[in-house]
């Protein structure tokens, strides 16, 4: 029974915490992380599984062959710690200076790791095939998009679906929450230089202060937000950075803006992206300063096959009761690059509640950010329902 996928991943849940803790004591950052890898490879030796290593990045593809022909779905866990210090003072804090698991990768690879366990040992029941993906750079690196580029989704068996899970401190311990549609959102960033005239701040008339220009930018993207978008497609413009001068009394030559832009469709991105541009060049015009805007396009949206998201909250209420999934009401203004495989599988990717049971619930990239070990038994069981289920309906539907 698909209920019974729980019982069985406690049995293996010390050896996650195990893992988890081992790759927590030693985070690596972005599209390198070797040590990460080889724990990964090592953990996963002896499943029977075809493993291959990425080229331009440390990625992991490991790929369980059932006994019987069939359809492929994937299932990710990236694998990248955050730039940032710990203050936890857990026992298994990071042992590396400004490096820390703050945002769960530590425990999706774990649980990936323990469905990849489970797995195996149905392998003599399983008709098609399971694409396990273990990603770095995922923190801003793009690492999908390069796993892609060298093929993760080519060829004769490449997955019709896929799936992933993130923890989540906004969610109760084992509750599972995803929903259809847009899920997360798209993230891109702004960087703007305002080149003025310096001079001495006593005579601000015979300058060009760039500084009260770069602040009315920063007023003028509020109101292009709540006037020129709608409401029901929303968008989040902050400004992260404002850097300009030096001391006191100079008035400096340039002012820079850094920000970041968040949206939940493809077309009010594009129209976002654009206004800024408008907006800076035509504030700075008008005070005849020059300006220089670079606009990067980070993550696409993250949008969840609405099937799919529907497949994998019905399959989840299965294992762990309707009392503890949760379909969203609203998409999540972080971004995440699963979004790449999104757009050429459908799937889904789902929040699991990892909510301490005391104590303070700090969020992700807080460098207090603990998480419920114990509800990792929960992700490693839907993982493993998601990709058996799948696999049985695509099965059953072209037999």
């Amino acid at each position: 029974m698909i209920s019974a996928h729980l019982d069985e991943a406690r049995t293996h849940l010390d050896d996650v915490i195990q893992l988890r803790r081992r790759i927590h004591h030693w985070p690596e950052l972005g599209l390198n992380l070797p040590r990460t890898q080889a724990a990964i490879l090592e953990a996963i030796n002896g499943l029977g599984l075809e493993v291959c290593t990425g080229r331009a990045t440390t990625s992991v593809v490991a790929t369980l062959a059932g006994a019987r022909p069939g359809p492929t779905v994937l299932l990710r866990a990236d694998m990248d710690a955050l730039p940032m210090p710990e203050e936890t003072g857990l026992p298994f804090a990071s042992k590396v200076d400004g490096a820390m698991h703050a945002c769960g990768h530590d425990a999706h690879v774990a649980m990936l790791v323990g469905a990849a366990r489970v797995l195996a040992a149905r392998r003599d029941r399983i008709a098609g095939r399971i694409v396990f993906m273990f990603q770095p750079g995922e923190e801003g690196y793009h690492g999908a998009r390069v796993m892609i580029e060298e093929g993760l989704l080519d060829g004769a068996a490449r997955p019709t679906g896929a799936f992933a899970l993130h923890v989540s401190q906004s969610v109760p311990a084992g509750v599972v929450a995803t929903r259809p549609g847009p899920m997360l959102a798209s993230g891109d960033t702004f960087q703007i230089l305002v080149r003025g005239r310096g001079g001495h701040a006593s005579a601000p008339h015979e300058c060009l202060d760039p500084i009260p220009i770069a602040c009315e930018m920063v007023q003028a993207f509020q109101t292009l937000v709540t006037r020129r978008v709608n409401v029901f497609d929303p968008a989040v413009i902050t400004v992260g950075r404002i850097e300009a001068g030096t001391t006191r009394n100079v008035i400096p030559e340039t002012a820079s803006l850094l920000g970041t832009i968040r949206s939940v469709s493809e077309s009010t991105r594009t129209t976002v992206l654009a206004a800024v541009r408008r907006v800076a060049e035509g504030i700075a015009a008008a005070h005849g300063a020059e300006v220089s805007v670079e606009l990067t396009r980070g993550y696409p949206v993250t949008v969840n096959d609405d099937g799919f998201a529907r497949f994998v909250v019905k399959t989840a209420e299965e294992v762990l009761g309707a009392e503890r999934v949760r379909t969203m009401a609203n998409p999540i203004m972080g971004s995440e690059d699963f979004s790449y495989v999104l757009q050429r599988v459908p799937g889904a990717l789902a929040f699991l509640g990892t909510r301490p049971d005391d104590g303070p619930a700090h969020p992700n990239h807080s460098s207090r950010m603990v998480l419920n070990e114990p509800a990792l038994a929960t992700g490693i069981a839907v993982h493993c329902a998601v990709a058996l289920r799948f696999l049985e309906t695509r099965a059953a539907e072209t037999s």
